[in-house]
């Protein structure tokens, strides 16, 4: 299973849920945890640990100023404003490009061809017994993150079991994470900003026919609005985290919330456990 925990907006406690969960399963057997928000990863903060990289590459055009006869095409080609041909020259920003190779395909003169540029890294790390921790980074001022992310998941293939930190928010990014996963879990707040980014995210998951529950963080016991969306879209409410200062001090000090308050670990298996019950999950 390949389970993403999600949230349409930063900050409802998202890393929060992925971190504890994966630690509580982790007690009966091997998992794989997969820092999918490559712009700010911070899953590392709650299992920090010595880690090893490996470089994530894309392909960028290289061109041959000898051949080349500033035709424009390439520049034609590009939607993304990479390639701009002048009268005299060729201007490439390499930070623009997505690697497609169109250009190269393009060019009549064959005066293209492609080059290996670093856009980011995967690290990899075994902080505690039975769990695996694979954190996608991408290099500052890259525009590139589905592609990173596309690299950490891979990685990550063929386990039994992976529980995915997703990026925020209901772009690529999102899309990327979520493309080919088992079950979703989003989490929210319940506040106005909380349900209008859930209606957004949850609209994607249901676009990519991904199987989804939610988890309502911060809950002071006025969960109406909430509830009230998630019962009009069939979506059950699988966990219910209050708004508690120990929890808040836990997790801003990059501790375990299930190593600090009786009775949260057993909560976050009852949790996994009533996702693999979703409709739809094998």
């Amino acid at each position: 299973m390949r389970l993403v925990i999600a949230s349409g907006k930063g900050g409802t406690g998202k890393t929060l849920v992925a971190a504890n969960l994966a630690a509580s399963l982790a007690a009966e057997r091997e998992i794989v945890l997969a820092d999918c928000d490559v712009e700010e990863p911070n899953l590392h903060l709650f299992f920090p640990s010595e880690e090893e990289t490996l470089p994530v590459m894309t392909d960028v055009p290289e061109f041959d100023n000898s051949r080349c006869t500033k035709c424009g095409k390439c520049g034609e080609f590009c939607q993304y404003g990479a390639i701009v041909v002048l009268k005299d020259r060729i201007m490439f920003f390499p930070e623009m490009c997505h690697g497609c190779g169109g250009c190269e395909i393009v060019c009549p003169e064959g005066a293209i061809s492609l080059k290996k540029r670093p856009i980011g890294h995967v690290a990899f790390s075994a902080p505690r017994e039975r769990i695996i921790l694979v954190t996608g980074v991408m290099n500052e001022r890259e525009v590139m993150s589905p592609h990173v992310i596309r690299e950490t998941l891979a990685y990550t293939a063929g386990h039994p079991l992976i529980i995915c930190d997703a990026p925020p928010g209901t772009a690529c990014p999102l899309v990327e994470t979520l493309e080919g996963a088992d079950a979703c879990v989003f989490v929210t707040e319940p506040t106005p900003f909380g349900l209008h980014d859930l209606k957004l995210a949850a609209g994607v998951a249901e676009v990519l026919g991904i199987p989804s529950g939610v988890v309502i963080n911060r809950s002071m016991g006025d969960d109406e609005i909430i509830r009230e969306f998630c019962q009009s879209r069939n979506l059950p409410v699988l966990m219910v985290i209050p708004f508690d200062r120990e929890i808040a001090v836990a997790a801003n000090s990059g501790d375990l919330v299930i190593e600090k308050i009786q009775g949260m670990k057993t909560r976050f298996i009852e949790l996994f456990e009533k996702v693999r019950a979703l409709p739809g999950v094998e």
